[in-house]
């Protein structure tokens, strides 16, 4: 059986976190059927890209140090197909793509990339930053990604892992057009199932008995929603810190509860940022078109949909941030009931261990070895005794 390998290298908000769900828990199926996912935690892929760009992280990238080699080292050993697949693969250098190329061996390699229309990916990935500690209005966020320079942080990162012609040139220039796959996203309105479908045909995993079920996603939030969201970090981002901001901020209130409102207005671009994210993307198309990629759906579905009614984020009135603020701090409240059960189990628990200890300390037999080592340790020859003996057992003390 001939060696492949499927690099999934992005873009984010392109439903890769159900795609990288579903592969992480069919992994035994996908063996039976010749198919690896290399991946021994959710997030090893990634741990790998971490490690294959050398990214900072709010302190994971020390747990990613050597992930990249030792997963590039499990899909050269794989006889079959392997998937790898990580939506911040996007932002590698040139010199970055050599090297993973150059690691996989001697497999035959095809690029996937799964895209959406600027129209929904610049709202989305906004609401990535807030998500993520961030308080730049959308104001701010949008003069920054249009800013031709491209040189502040927010920028730079948003056109390497966004502008589709040129992560598809810097990762795919090597490979044959027929090896180099677009996944488009549906536009709003179509059939859940569709994007599912356009991944299963391009990842050859169609027949396959998978559980298909959502365990892991990254839902998108209202206007008023992300508004409070970005509020809530000027206030707490310097006083919590990354690790407890993440299940506090980002799960709990963002992921579990904002998220879950329906009625509120989703986030958008004004007419003139529509209109020039449409041009945009209209150039793109023609560009993809005449280098011939192979296409899961359509490339017409870039240029996104029409512009609708716009709801100012930056504008968002009391009245209208009193709902979600109210469905937070019930969320908080429940969060903090339920850590103060787990504190007063755990102090129970501590407090059985101490009296477990004193009655054993309490017995004929203790008392008598606690004098013995007492009357060793009052002189240099029974200290060295002690000592001797506890290397013995392998105690410290």
């Amino acid at each position: 059986m001939s060696r492949r390998v499927l690099l999934h290298v992005g873009c984010p908000k392109t439903g890769t976190s159900y795609l990288q769900d579903v592969l992480f828990r069919n992994q035994p199926v996908l063996r039976e059927h010749d198919i690896l996912y290399p991946a021994d935690r959710f997030d090893a892929h990634f741990l790998a890209a971490l490690d294959l760009m050398t990214l900072p992280w709010g302190g994971i990238e020390t747990e990613a140090v050597g992930a990249w080699d030792r997963l590039a080292a499990e899909v050269r050993e794989w006889h079959g197909t392997a998937i790898v697949s990580h939506e911040i693969f996007a932002r590698a250098t040139p010199t970055q793509v050599e090297r993973a190329l150059a690691s996989l061996g001697d497999a035959e390699v095809h690029l996937v990339l799964s895209v959406r229309d600027l129209v929904r990916q610049i709202p989305a990935e906004w609401q990535e930053n807030v998500k993520h500690r961030s308080h730049i209005t959308y104001a701010k966020f949008l003069r920054t990604i249009r800013d031709p320079a491209r040189d502040s942080r927010i920028g730079s990162w948003f056109w390497a892992v966004q502008e589709i012609p040129d992560i598809l040139e810097r990762w795919g220039s090597s490979l044959p057009p027929e090896r180099v796959h677009l996944v488009t996203l549906p536009p709003p309105g179509a059939d859940r199932g569709e994007l599912w479908r356009r991944f299963s045909g391009t990842f050859g995993l169609d027949g396959l008995p998978l559980d298909l079920t959502a365990e892991r996603e990254n839902p998108s939030l209202g206007v008023p929603e992300t508004s409070l969201l970005r509020t809530i970090n000027e206030r707490v981002t310097s006083i919590i810190a990354p690790p407890d901001y993440r299940p506090l901020v980002r799960e709990t209130l963002a992921h579990q509860t904002l998220s879950r409102s329906v009625a509120s207005a989703r986030l958008g671009l004004a007419p003139e940022d529509h209109a020039w994210a449409r041009e945009l993307s209209e150039r793109w198309i023609e560009v993809l078109a005449e280098r011939g990629y192979d296409v899961a759906g359509s490339l017409d579905d870039l240029l996104g949909p029409d512009a609708g009614t716009f709801a100012d984020p930056d504008s968002a009135t009391a009245d209208e941030l009193l709902p979600p603020a109210l469905d937070a701090i019930s969320a908080l409240l429940v969060e903090a009931a339920r850590l103060r059960a787990v504190e007063e189990r755990l102090h129970g628990e501590v407090r059985e261990a101490r009296e477990e200890l004193d009655r054993a300390r309490a017995t004929p037999a203790y008392r008598a070895r606690r004098k013995v080592v007492t009357t060793l340790e009052n002189s240099p020859a029974g200290r060295g005794s002690l000592d001797a003996y506890r290397r013995l057992r392998g105690r410290k003390d």
